[in-house]
């Protein structure tokens, strides 16, 4: 390692860590990357390709407590104990996001949210993209926004990102801000008080300026109310699927009518049939990507032919199969109660719902209602499923313990009758029993396949 160089240390080798240490080389620090898990193959490959140093299996304070800077991956808590160190030593810390951000001039069209930011983050790109944008799409989804910023020269990027991502952005600006929604997440990573977790996704708009775009759902409560304790230094847009709106985005004609309607373009309308995802959740994912598209002054005619066209994410709400007039959906990006509640809400068949795994500080009491009326057993898929049956034991007849998705899908398949519908939407983390929630909805549709 050159001692004359800054260090720049990258703690975790996922994708984010392993791009942040490509840009990181490029850009003339001496690198060091410490995961204290396993480092995948490929990642090693890549590091080694590069002249990279790396350790895995464990972090080596001595060498990492030198460093000018350390990225931190998201997935790293802030009570882990190398954190703690660096915060001792008064070592500068930041995300993936804000470092990559001060080496592009690109702009950049940022998507938070509990619930949506995938859906509507993926639909904002290929938007972007079917207009012909130079575009790049990063952050939770996609390569890692380092990464593409070393090797590629986009004009724009558009990038989910989630609370843990944001609480290590300091000088990043957005361009373009959109927050879906706020509802209680992650609250076991925020002192398990909500507040501290709605402040982490406001900061999304910090830096914002007068020539930037804040795109809201005017329906959260939780966004109006800290709304009313900011002055606007952006221009804020608003879209409503319950009332209408001066500026932004609403429903007419009892619903059926989606508009946008904002100062600087002309208006935009279409019917919400029209739009390929189907759902409450779904129209406010469709109106959003739709205000950015056009607050970037992208053709009417592209994005509704987005919008008509769009295919949906995997693993939400995602159709797996009929098997014998039973319609199995998986929904295992349904990592929260908000999500979880969409996905009830939607559901038209009487519904065998699979729930369950590590709950993040749930409180499943605004279930109860859609659980009466929607649910007709419950499938419990986790290590520990007390909190579930406290908080269902008595609202529905059926409720069984399993400890395997293949369990649990026959199970679910077993107490299911013709015209049925089988949900997995689990309302938790995956980490109990699965990698990620990937690995659990993948799980789920070869379960499905197998019966």
């Amino acid at each position: 390692m050159n001692e004359n160089k800054k260090l720049m240390v990258v703690l975790g080798a996922g994708e984010s860590g392993v791009g942040t240490a490509l840009l990181a080389q490029k850009k003339g620090y001496a690198v060091f990357v410490s995961d204290y898990g396993k480092i995948a193959d490929k990642y090693k490959a890549v590091l080694d390709e590069h002249n990279i140093e790396w350790e895995e299996g464990h972090h080596t304070l001595e060498k990492i407590l030198t460093a000018a800077e350390v990225m931190k991956s998201p997935g790293i808590p802030e009570k882990a104990p190398v954190v703690k160190a660096l915060h001792e030593h008064n070592i500068p810390i930041v995300s993936e996001i804000e470092f990559a951000g001060r080496y592009t001039n690109a702009k950049m069209i940022c998507i938070t949210g509990s619930n949506g930011k995938t859906t509507t983050t993926l639909l904002t790109y290929e938007i972007l993209k079917r207009a012909g944008l130079n575009v790049g799409l990063g952050g939770n989804v996609g390569k890692s926004f380092a990464w593409q910023v070393a090797d590629c020269n986009f004009d724009y990027y558009v990038l989910e990102l989630s609370s843990f991502q944001l609480d290590n952005m300091y000088k990043f600006k957005a361009d373009v801000a959109i927050l879906m929604n706020v509802t209680p997440d992650h609250l076991d990573r925020y002192e398990y008080k909500f507040e501290n977790y709605l402040n982490s996704k406001f900061r999304i708009i910090q830096n914002m300026d007068k020539n930037g775009y804040f795109i809201y759902c005017d329906d959260d409560p939780a966004t109006l109310e800290k709304l009313a304790t900011l002055t606007p230094e952006t221009n804020w847009v608003p879209f409503s699927i319950e009332h209408s709106v001066a500026c932004g985005a609403d429903l007419t004609d009892n619903g059926q009518t989606f508009n946008i309607h904002l100062n600087t373009i002309n208006d935009f309308t279409m019917n919400i049939n029209d739009l390929s995802l189907s759902g409450k959740h779904n129209t406010y994912n469709s109106m959003a990507a739709a205000v950015a598209a056009n607050v970037l002054n992208i053709r009417k005619e592209t994005i509704r032919e987005c919008l008509t066209s769009f295919k949906g994410v995997e693993h939400r709400l995602e159709p797996v199969l009929k098997v014998h007039q039973i319609e199995f959906i998986n929904d295992s990006k349904a990592t929260n109660v908000n999500s979880a509640w969409y996905a009830l809400e939607s559901m038209k068949r009487p519904t065998i719902w699979i729930v369950g795994g590590t709950d993040k500080g749930n409180d499943y009491s605004t279930l109860i209602p859609l659980v009466k009326q929607k649910v007709k057993a419950i499938i419990c898929l986790g290590v520990d499923n007390t909190k579930i049956h406290a908080a269902f034991d008595g609202v529905v007849e059926h409720i069984v313990d399993t400890q395997s998705m293949e369990q649990a899908v026959k199970s679910a398949y077993y107490m299911g009758t013709d015209g049925d519908a089988v949900l997995l939407s689990p309302c938790c983390a995956s980490f109990d029993l699965f990698e990620n929630y990937e690995d659990r909805g993948r799980q789920f549709k070869a379960a499905v396949r197998n019966l």
